[in-house]
């Protein structure tokens, strides 16, 4: 097989991007089971006996009491409540393990390292390599006999592996679709993806992952995001394993804004799959989202998916019909304007009054 690498100008630079055959790759996550190297993820630790009470206070996720084994999303936001960090958890032997984007790694460990003050608690760096694994066939006993282990955890637990490290079950999109993370000493990741292409794992690049977030609508931090994102927009509010915002926990920066949109407004923007004209060349993350020549939002992740075809994430102005016109660029743009349809499955529910807001509309009724 012949690795080609990932795009040097994206976000998984230094990746491989595929093995030749991209869409086979896919096709074989779907339906047998695959094992990405995503090793270019920045894994950092936090010990202490404050650990879990100190990130508590400075995130948006309740993990103040997170038994050993639980996994959640969490998120760092900034004063007005946008979004500046969104990381994996995990709570594995007193060690709490966060793995985020490449480029946010030594941001993210600067900023916590700032808020210690007076806690026990202590964050670094990990040589760890995060090796992503998906199919329904990871429940076989062969690949089960690979990470020696009996069954695989629940979702959305980590349980150790033999030799250091754990392996993680992300919620799946489907009841027969499963995901699992192994971060695992950095050295050791070769001789794990030989151990488990023993066990009939077919090795597959960021492409098939990447093809299979977009498909299941998961945001990734800096590219489906910009500067302005809320969580709200981009699906992120829910208590441990469900999402990466609790709405019932303490202060944190960026809560009243938080608060203020779920309570009285609706985020300004949504999140949702678009489906492109794949007769002309693709559009570009950051791109410009045109309806009726205006502008209506933004571009995320484009990717080329084995069913779907050319689809990709944007950020919509909230409310716009499933049946809106939309182009991608300009016709005076490089390489033209790209035709585009929103996916009507993707759409957010209807909004739901909030409390504060419903109170407000009868003070006002009476």
């Amino acid at each position: 097989m012949t690795a080609v690498p990932a795009p040097d100008l994206g976000p998984d630079a230094g990746a491989i991007w595929h093995f030749g055959d991209p869409l086979g790759e896919q096709r074989a996550a779907e339906t047998d089971a695959v094992l990405v190297d995503r090793s270019h993820r920045a894994v950092l630790t936090l010990t202490g006996s404050d650990r879990q009470t100190w990130l508590h206070n400075i995130s948006t996720q309740h993990v103040s009491e997170l038994p050993d084994g639980a996994s959640t999303q969490n998120l760092s936001l900034d004063g007005q409540g946008r979004v500046e960090d969104h990381w994996i958890q995990t709570e594995l032997a007193g060690t709490t393990y966060l793995d985020t984007e490449p480029w946010r790694g030594e941001p993210l460990l600067e900023y916590l390292r700032k808020m210690v003050f007076w806690s026990e608690v202590t964050p670094g760096s990990a040589e760890m390599a995060v090796l992503s694994l998906l199919g329904p066939r990871l429940t076989e006993q062969a690949v089960l006999d690979a990470l020696h282990l009996d069954a695989l955890p629940a979702e959305p637990t980590a349980v150790p592996l033999a030799g250091g490290g754990f392996v993680r079950r992300m919620r799946g999109t489907a009841a027969d679709h499963i995901e699992l993370d192994l971060l695992v000493p950095r050295r050791e990741s070769a001789d794990w993806q030989r151990r488990l292409a023993g066990a009939g794992v077919r090795q597959a690049g960021v492409w098939a992952y990447e093809a299979h977030r977009v498909a299941a609508l998961r945001p990734r931090l800096g590219v489906d995001t910009d500067q302005r994102t809320i969580p709200h927009e981009v699906g992120w509010i829910g208590g441990p394993g469900e999402g990466a915002v609790h709405l019932d926990k303490g202060c944190y920066r960026g809560q009243e804004t938080v608060a203020r949109v779920h309570n009285l407004g609706k985020p300004p923007r949504m999140l949702v799959l678009l489906h492109l004209d794949g007769s002309v060349e693709r559009p570009s993350t950051g791109d410009a989202v045109l309806a009726s020549g205006r502008a209506v939002g933004r571009l995320g992740t484009v990717v080329e998916h084995v069913d779907l075809g050319p689809v990709a994430l944007a950020l919509l102005k909230r409310g716009l019909p499933a049946d809106t016109e939309l182009v991608i660029g300009s016709e005076d743009a490089e390489g033209g304007s790209v035709a585009a349809v929103i996916d009507a499955d993707s759409l957010p529910a209807a909004d739901e009054v909030g409390a504060g807001r419903l109170a407000v509309e009868r003070l006002r009724g009476r």
